[in-house]
């Protein structure tokens, strides 16, 4: 019987330490905030006040994300290219980024840098909303980020499909298009994922320019209501049920990568 049981009593415990523990304590957190929005007053008013928000923060993440991804792009060839004032542009506009705080790049961006580019092209700063001050903000921060990425992702691709592509009458553009990027991008993925993530969260910081995000509708709605815990405990789950179903749904790509490579 011993032998028998030890086995299992190991099984168990080994199963019992993997489980997802974490996990299952913030569903419980979202479905009693779930269950508080349906059968709380408060609750649902200020769920009903911040969710139309959720477009805004949406919509702001994902197309400063796509810029970003451009400029990432571009900046992590500069990253990497034998060209000195390419080299330089890259690392100058890569370090000055990553040595301000993100709050600090977005008011400086978007009072200070927006208006200077359109003084210099003769546009009319009125029609430059708040939302595409933020998304301009987000992209030019997070290109940054993004550049470091890309060049980890293509110096990760063997130096020989280079030769290879060149040796099949490629010139070095057609081979970094055609050969070079598509494998970095399936290999950096997964980053650019945890990086989507972070800006959705850090999208919360453009709320400091009047943009009509879920944290700014609950900034006016605790102006108006002084309903902190309500206001701010919905906010809470809606942040976090978009990062945690993201994060899920990387988790789940991570792993079918895993079982065709």
């Amino acid at each position: 019987m011993i032998g028998v049981e030890q086995p299992w009593r190991a099984t168990a415990m080994r199963l019992t330490r993997n489980f997802p523990w974490w996990l299952l304590i913030i569903i419980a957190f979202i479905l009693l905030m779930s269950y508080q929005i349906a059968t709380s007053e408060h609750y649902n008013r200020a769920f009903q006040f911040i969710w139309p928000g959720i477009r805004i923060t949406l919509t702001t993440t994902l197309y400063g994300f796509l810029a970003a991804m451009v400029l990432g792009l571009f900046a992590g060839l500069g990253r990497i290219s034998n060209n000195f004032v390419a080299r330089t542009l890259a690392m100058t506009y890569i370090e000055f980024i990553r040595g301000v705080p993100v709050l600090v790049l977005i008011v400086t961006i978007a009072f200070v840098v927006v208006p200077a580019v359109a003084d210099l092209f003769n546009l009319n700063i009125r029609g430059i909303s708040n939302q595409m001050r933020a998304v301009i903000a987000l992209a030019l921060i997070y290109g940054a980020f993004l550049a470091e990425v890309f060049r980890a992702g293509i110096e990760s691709i063997p130096t020989g499909q280079m030769e290879a592509a060149r040796s099949l009458g490629m010139n070095p553009f057609q081979a970094m298009r055609h050969i070079i990027i598509p494998q970095a991008i399936r290999n950096i993925l997964p980053a650019l994922g945890n990086d989507f993530i972070a800006m959705l969260k850090d999208s919360s910081l453009v709320s400091i320019l009047a943009v009509r995000d879920i944290t700014q509708l609950a900034r006016l709605y605790t102006g108006s209501t002084f309903r902190y815990n309500e206001t701010y405990l919905v906010l809470t789950f809606l942040y976090l049920t978009m990062t945690i179903l993201l994060s899920l749904l990387l988790q789940w790509y991570q792993r079918w990568l895993r079982r065709v490579s």
